[in-house]
C-alpha cells in the first residue's frame, strides 16, 4: 500500500493521510489516528508554527456557474443531490475525465467507500474497496495543480498514489463544516497530541486571501499542491457534509452502503 506522508513544517508532524487511486489499495487519511508524531523540541511554542501569509491570489472555487454552462449533478441515494461546479480551463484533462466517465454512467451505482468526518468523502472505485477504476482513456493521467483551486469544504479532486500523474476515476470531496479546517496534529513539549484547527496554527505558507477564505470555509489545505481539483460543490453541501457523518468501520468503510445513484452532466439554468 502507497503511503503519502505530509508535514506542516519541518519540526512538527508526519502524518499518513494519503490519496492514493490507481492500481494499488485506494485509501483517503489512512493511520491518521496513528497520528504517526514526531516530537516537538523542549522549547518549541506554539508561535512557532504560525502560518507564513504571502501575496493574494485569485481564488476560483466559488465562482459560481454561468446559465448554459455544463454542470455535474450527482444524486446520492437517501441523501440527496449534490451540484458541482467544474472548471475546465483551469482542470481540463480533470474535468475532460470527470466528464468522459459520467456520460458513459461510469459513476453510477458506485459508492463511496471511504468517508472520514471533517476531512472527505472518497468514491469512484468500480470494486468499491479503494483498489480499482481507470480513466477514459484506459489508464493513469496527469491533472497537474490547477491555479485559483483550492481544498475549500466541498471541492472535488482526484485521489492520487504517487503524485497528480497517477490520476484515475477516483475523487474525493472534502466535507469539513464550515470555519472548521483539518490541519493535522502535532506533539507539544508534553508529549500531548494538539489537534490543528485554526488556518493559522498550520505551519503552512499560504496566500492572505486563501487563508482568512480557509478560517471562513473550512477545508484541509495540507492537501493543496498535491492534487487535481477540479470542481467545487455549490449546491447540496449539507449532502456532502451529512455524508461525512455516516458511521463507519475500522477502514473508515460506511457500515450502511452509500450509492451514487447517478452523475450526469447538464447545463446550468440558474
Amino acid at each position: 500500500m502507497k503511503k503519502h506522508f505530509l508535514k506542516l513544517a519541518a519540526v512538527i508532524f508526519s502524518i499518513a493521510l494519503c490519496l492514493t487511486a490507481c492500481k494499488g489499495d485506494s485509501t483517503v487519511g489512512e493511520n491518521r489516528d496513528e497520528a504517526a508524531l514526531t516530537g516537538l523540541a523542549e522549547d518549541t511554542q506554539t508561535a512557532d508554527i504560525n502560518v507564513n501569509l504571502t501575496d493574494d491570489v485569485e481564488i476560483k472555487n466559488f465562482i459560481m456557474p454561468e446559465v448554459g454552462e455544463n454542470i455535474a449533478v450527482m444524486t446520492v441515494k437517501d441523501y440527496g443531490t449534490i451540484k458541482i461546479k467544474l472548471f475546465p480551463n483551469e482542470a481540463a484533462k480533470g474535468v475532460e475525465n470527470f466528464v468522459g466517465l459520467s456520460n458513459i454512467d461510469y459513476y453510477d451505482e458506485l459508492i463511496f467507500h471511504r468517508v472520514i468526518k471533517d476531512f472527505m468523502n472518497q468514491g469512484g472505485d468500480p470494486r468499491g474497496d479503494g483498489t480499482g477504476g481507470t480513466s477514459m482513456w484506459g489508464d493513469d493521467f496527469e491533472g497537474g495543480i490547477p491555479e485559483g483551486l483550492f481544498h475549500f469544504s466541498g471541492a472535488i479532486a482526484y485521489a492520487n498514489s504517487q503524485g497528480t500523474s497517477t490520476n484515475g476515476s477516483q475523487f474525493y470531496i472534502v466535507n469539513t463544516p464550515d470555519g472548521y479546517v483539518n490541519g493535522g496534529a502535532y506533539q507539544d513539549a508534553a508529549g500531548n497530541v494538539v489537534t490543528i484547527t485554526d488556518i493559522y496554527q498550520t505551519g503552512l505558507t499560504l496566500p492572505k486571501n486563501v487563508a482568512e477564505m480557509y478560517a471562513q470555509k473550512g477545508g484541509v489545505p495540507f492537501l493543496d499542491g498535491s492534487y487535481t481539483v477540479f470542481g467545487q460543490v455549490f449546491e447540496g453541501l449539507d449532502v456532502v457534509r451529512a455524508i461525512g457523518n455516516a458511521q463507519t468501520d475500522a477502514n473508515d468503510k460506511p457500515l450502511t452502503q452509500i450509492l451514487i445513484e447517478d452523475v450526469s452532466i447538464v447545463p446550468y439554468e440558474g
